[in-house]
């Protein structure tokens, strides 16, 4: 699936229901699913850390929905490589 598909299932799947909680909420639920995510990357399996991942980015796509922006738009920032040198690896100075 890439990512304007995934972005309209959890639009269909959840867009009624988050934009009524609003996108403070949102952004609230999504640092929450993020916490969960560090603390699986530090003491979960393989299947925990996967778990949690899928849930930061239904999160993330819930709140470019309530924005009105598209994932596949912001990832083109990172086309190219570094959006600041545009080399991959990265050049810029550490």
């Amino acid at each position: 699936m890439d990512l304007d598909g995934f972005q309209r299932v959890i639009a269909d799947t959840y867009l009624e229901r988050d934009a009524e909680r609003g996108v403070p909420a949102t952004v609230a639920w999504l640092a929450e699913e993020l916490g969960e995510l560090a603390q699986a990357v530090r003491k979960g399996t393989p299947p925990e850390q996967l778990h949690e991942l899928g849930d930061v980015l239904a999160w993330l796509a819930s709140l470019a929905n309530q924005l009105d922006l598209s994932l596949a738009e912001a990832v083109q920032r990172y086309a190219n490589g570094c959006p600041r040198c545009e080399a991959a690896p990265c050049t810029c100075a550490p």
